[in-house]
């Protein structure tokens, strides 16, 4: 099974609130690259399809991550089937229609330029990074507030936020620090540089 193949699968049994079908829609339409873009311009997922891999990748390691009893029983994280799938695969969908395809010149393994593809940032509605992800979602179905603040600071520490808010989401919205943990899981143990053993 493709990565496509997988979200929709996974979207189409889980997330079912008015507006979901449209929304699935819009991202296998002709107006959406959710399926082909990359992840980054050079890092996890740059590559075609990368965002779509990122987007399982973080569903699997969020599934785990909630599934431990730790979280179920001290920290009583016990969220949806519908609510873990949608922010784990429609996080990053501030990623679509956001990279473009670009060439440089580059030298061969025979030591000869040639032009060579490279991604490039392509940003047409410059509004951050999670919120801009919850404005696309809104636009079609309606968050609840842990799903918002869960999808608005799953880049934690890492984004460009004001440090004090991050951290008081977290506290507030314990999906918000899963979803992050997922997320970097995914970026840095499934996508990122291999762990050396």
């Amino acid at each position: 099974m493709t990565a496509k193949e997988e979200f929709i699968a996974l979207y189409q049994d889980s997330i079912q609130r008015r507006g979901a079908q449209q929304f699935l829609d819009y991202l296998t339409g002709e107006n959406s690259d959710f399926f082909i873009a990359p992840s980054s311009t050079r890092f996890h997922g740059s590559h075609e399809g990368g965002l779509v891999e990122h987007s399982v990748n973080v569903y699997h390691c969020l599934k785990d991550y909630l599934s431990r009893p730790r979280t179920k029983e001290l920290y009583r994280m016990d969220f949806t089937e519908e609510t873990v799938a949608l922010v784990a695969l429609l996080h990053d969908v501030c990623k679509l229609n956001y990279y473009k395809t670009d060439y440089r010149n580059a030298k061969n393994e025979q030591g000869v330029w040639e032009k060579v593809p490279y991604y490039t940032i392509n940003d047409t509605l410059p509004y951050g990074h999670g919120e801009k992800s919850v404005y696309i979602i809104s636009s079609y179905m309606r968050l609840s507030r842990e799903e918002a603040f869960a999808i608005r600071y799953h880049m934690g520490f890492s984004g460009c936020e004001d440090r004090n808010s991050i951290g008081k989401a977290f506290e507030m919205f314990p999906l918000a620090l899963a979803l992050h943990v997922a997320d970097m899981e995914a970026t840095y143990y499934l996508e990122g540089t291999p762990v050396k053993a």
